[in-house]
């Protein structure tokens, strides 16, 4: 057995994703854990991960590497934001962003085990309650289940350096379920125009339906 590394920081192991662990011998949702001569591995799901869907669904490039800052709004138990905290490394930062004080629990007890996140219970909406805590960041992630995804992207893209990227995923039922899901990702998209230049455009399926995983790079 072997891992073929595809991304910095992200391997193929018997065609099944994976990331180096951080913290060693701990799962954060249940995930396999593999060692590989001293390295320890674990098994990145792209049922439970959206970034690791848009990886298996052809994603040409990977701009989260060793060293990078991180502001990941949605971060929700910690899922995918653990494994952005393996590939980042202990030279870089998550700054996970959740919502839901029910969410908080489970993803302070992640962050309690990885020196490289930091938990900030915020509505996104409302940047001020968190500028202080957060500095200028090299990607910014956003996975929300708002109303106004693209307006809530902007809002955060002050974070975010000229040149940086970011991952946005659009849900289109959270926007508006009386619409095509194309239909609210052009609508989306079209609110970002002169902010962000789209770099790449995924879809999920089928490990995800109705939504678009798209890679932006600031403007």
């Amino acid at each position: 057995m072997e891992a073929k590394a595809i991304f910095p920081g992200v391997f193929l192991i018997d065609k099944r994703l994976a990331t180096i662990n951080l913290a060693k011998g701990r799962k954060v949702y249940g995930e396999e854990l593999i060692n590989i001569g001293k390295t320890e591995y674990r098994l990145w799901n792209p049922y439970r991960s959206k970034l690791a869907a848009a990886i298996l669904n052809g994603m040409k490039e990977m701009h989260i590497k060793d060293g990078s800052n991180v502001l990941y709004i949605g971060a929700a138990t910690g899922t995918t934001p653990s494994h952005v905290s393996d590939i980042v490394g202990s030279d870089g930062s998550v700054y996970a962003l959740e919502l839901s004080e029910r969410n908080m629990r489970n993803l302070i007890a992640v962050c309690e085990t990885r020196k490289n996140m930091l938990p900030i219970l915020a509505d996104a909406m409302h940047t001020e309650s968190y500028e202080d805590m957060v500095g200028e960041c090299d990607i910014l992630y956003q996975d929300a289940s708002a109303r106004e995804q693209a307006a809530l992207l902007l809002k955060n893209s002050k974070f975010l350096k000229k040149g940086g990227y970011a991952y946005f995923i659009i849900k289109s039922q959270s926007i508006d379920i009386s619409k095509k899901p194309k239909e609210v990702y052009e609508e989306e998209l079209k609110i970002l125009e002169g902010h962000f230049k789209i770099v790449e455009r995924l879809s999920l399926e089928p490990y995800d339906s109705m939504h678009l995983f798209v890679v932006l790079k600031k403007l």
